[in-house]
Parts: C-alpha cells; sequence; structure tokens
C-alpha cells in the first residue's frame, strides 16, 4: 500500500491560505472585542437611559429651588454632593420632584397624597409633616430628616424600624428642650415666663408634651403661640405680639422646617420685641438671635443621601437603622447680647462652638 501523500503547494498559494487564515482570526478577535463591549455596555447603557431613579422630595416650608440639586441652601447641598458622591447625577440616573411650599396649596397632608399617587421610588421627607404618610402608604420607601421617629409612630424601634420609613432623628429625647430652656435662663436670669413659638402640628405630636415636661420640671413657666406651615410675615408678627400679651419675657424658638426658614425674620422680630432668644439652628445667631443649641445637619443629611442610596440598590428601609443625632452645637451672638443689655457668663462663652461678635 502506497502512502498517499499531497503534493506541495506552490509558494504563492500557502501565503494566500496564510493571509486568509489571517484574516478570518482578525476578523474573530474584533467580533470578540465587539460583543464583550457590547455586553459590558449594556448594563451602563440600561442604568442611564431606562432605570433613573425618581426621588420626592417633601418639605412644604422650603421654596421649591431649595430642593433641587442646584440648590445653595446648606443642609440640601450637602445632601445632593452625597448623592452626587455616590454616582448620582440628574441628567443620568437621577429624577428629583421637588414638593416644596408653590405646591402646598391646600395643606402639607395634601401634598403628601399628591406625592403618594405619583408612586416615586424614594421619598425624602423633611421635618413633623412626615407623619401625614404613615396615613397614605405602607410600601413606598420614605427617608425622613424628623423628631421621634418612635414617638411619630414611623418606626418601631430606632435600630429596627420595621416599616417603610428610615433615616435621621434630630431628638434625642425630651432633655434636648430643657438643655435650651436652661442655657437661655443662664444668660438671661431674670427670665420668668418663656415663649414658645409652634408649628400646630406640634403641639399635640412629640415636642409640645416634651416642652411641657421640662417646663414643670425645671419650674419655668411657658406661654405658646401657634404657626401654620407657609405662615408669612404678619404672622410671625401676631405670634409674637401673642407672647409678648401672655407675659412672656423670653423666646424659645420650637425646631421645624418653618423655622429655620424664618430665621432672620424671628432674630428681627425678637430684637424688636427685645426677647432673649434661644433657637434650634446657628443660622438663627448668624441671623441675629441670641443663641442656638443645634444638632448637626450636614452630618445628618449627609447619612439621608445613604439611605436614599441603599433603597435605591434594593434594601428595604425596614431594615436600615435610624440614625440619632448626637452631635450638638452651641452658638451665642455677643453682639445681639450686648444690645439686650446682657452679659455672657465666661463658661458660657467658653463652652460655645460658635461666637458672633
Amino acid at each position: 500500500m502506497r502512502e498517499r501523500c499531497s503534493a506541495p503547494e506552490p509558494e504563492a498559494l500557502q501565503a494566500a491560505h496564510l493571509h486568509g487564515a489571517l484574516g478570518v482570526l482578525v476578523k474573530r478577535r474584533e467580533f470578540m472585542k465587539m460583543v464583550t463591549g457590547l455586553a459590558a455596555a449594556a448594563p451602563l447603557a440600561s442604568h442611564s437611559q431606562g432605570a433613573a431613579k425618581r426621588l420626592a422630595i417633601f418639605d412644604p416650608s422650603e421654596a421649591n429651588a431649595t430642593l433641587r440639586p442646584e440648590t445653595d441652601q446648606r443642609y440640601f447641598k450637602a445632601f445632593f454632593d452625597e448623592l452626587r458622591r455616590l454616582g448620582y447625577a440628574e441628567s443620568k440616573n437621577l429624577v428629583v420632584e421637588a414638593y416644596g411650599r408653590e405646591q402646598n396649596t391646600s395643606g402639607p397632608e395634601t401634598l403628601v397624597a399628591d406625592i403618594v399617587r405619583g408612586k416615586p421610588d424614594v421619598v425624602y421627607a423633611i421635618g413633623p409633616g412626615t407623619a401625614f404618610f404613615k396615613k397614605h402608604t405602607a410600601t413606598i420607601p420614605i427617608v425622613t430628616l424628623t423628631g421621634d421617629p418612635v414617638a411619630l409612630g414611623i418606626a418601631d424601634s430606632l435600630s429596627h424600624p420595621g416599616r417603610n420609613f428610615t433615616g435621621g432623628s434630630i431628638d434625642t429625647g425630651p432633655s434636648i428642650h430643657g438643655k435650651r430652656m436652661e442655657l437661655l435662663r443662664e444668660i438671661s436670669p431674670a427670665l420668668s415666663k418663656l415663649g414658645c413659638l409652634f408649628l400646630r402640628i406640634q403641639l399635640d405630636g412629640v415636642a409640645g408634651p416634651a416642652i411641657r415636661a421640662n417646663s414643670q420640671r425645671i419650674g419655668l413657666p411657658i406661654a405658646v403661640s401657634l404657626l401654620e406651615f407657609g405662615a408669612n410675615e404678619d404672622d410671625y408678627r401676631r405670634a409674637i405680639d401673642g407672647l409678648l400679651g401672655q407675659g412672656a419675657n423670653g423666646l424659645m424658638v420650637v425646631d421645624s422646617p418653618e423655622t429655620f426658614r424664618n430665621s432672620g425674620l424671628i432674630a428681627r422680630l425678637a430684637a424688636d420685641a427685645r426677647l432673649p432668644s434661644i433657637g434650634a439652628f446657628r443660622e438663627y445667631v448668624e441671623a441675629g438671635g441670641l443663641m442656638a443649641y443645634s444638632f448637626d445637619l450636614t452630618d445628618l443629611s449627609k447619612r439621608c443621601a445613604n439611605d436614599v442610596d441603599q433603597i435605591f440598590k434594593g434594601a428595604s428601609p425596614g431594615i436600615i437603622p435610624f440614625y440619632q443625632t448626637s452631635k450638638f452645637e452651641l452658638s451665642v451672638n455677643l453682639a445681639t447680647a450686648s444690645r439686650l443689655g446682657l452679659s455672657v457668663p465666661a463658661p458660657l462663652a467658653a463652652s460655645a462652638d460658635w461666637i458672633i461678635e
């Protein structure tokens, strides 16, 4: 049996075959690169084009522009800056829906109902109006910056909320109000009746009972004036006049988004009435108020942004612990103290985190 052999190919033919093989190899490599590139790009394309997250922001005291990513308000800016750091941008994968003062034409509960009907992916809710969401939805995730969430009935506990709410709590218990009362009496020893400026929703909520209990504990009678969301300058003037009519010779501005937004107006009215006053935000002292004992809203705002991120990624709000603030700052305006004829005790001045001269 003879062995069958192929005749050797001419050199030109061998070269042609080699070129064809290389061509197939090159095309195959290009094809594999293209497939790999498409596979890698597909999740990015779907994330940016088809999966933008809808974030509704509820703060019926603030203007809509303040609730937008381009805001220059200190605390909302910290919130949006943190979201950007986490990879969210409105032009790519985030839709921000602002529900502020302009939408609050029929009251905050109606505004909450409007938000719930729109079914956003997450709501970021500021202030005591958060409690209205409990009535309207048990499914839409709510990240909130508010008072005691357990007392408000929106969480089973701080560590295990167990519902559709999580976020940050500015409430460290009833004693925070007593601390403010004592600080004001330290700088104004003649204080005999403390006027308290409340949102109406707070009076029978968490803040009201706590302030009444501290009033009794330290033996300082209180007078009360109530405000509604969206109160105007005349409303604030009537409220301050009402406190003076009840015999108040000092003022405590109860923390809320409404009083925060009107820090400058309240400071001016308190100065006109010659009322030593204490607020809950450093902005109040910067605007001319006498004192503030405040929580770190920048840190709380960043933490809320991280909660939003976790929920966007699939976490249930019920398993994300509420963060309770633990850092407080004392601010004192020495110029205002001087105009009121008050001297700031040296130990109090030494303990202040912010002194405005």
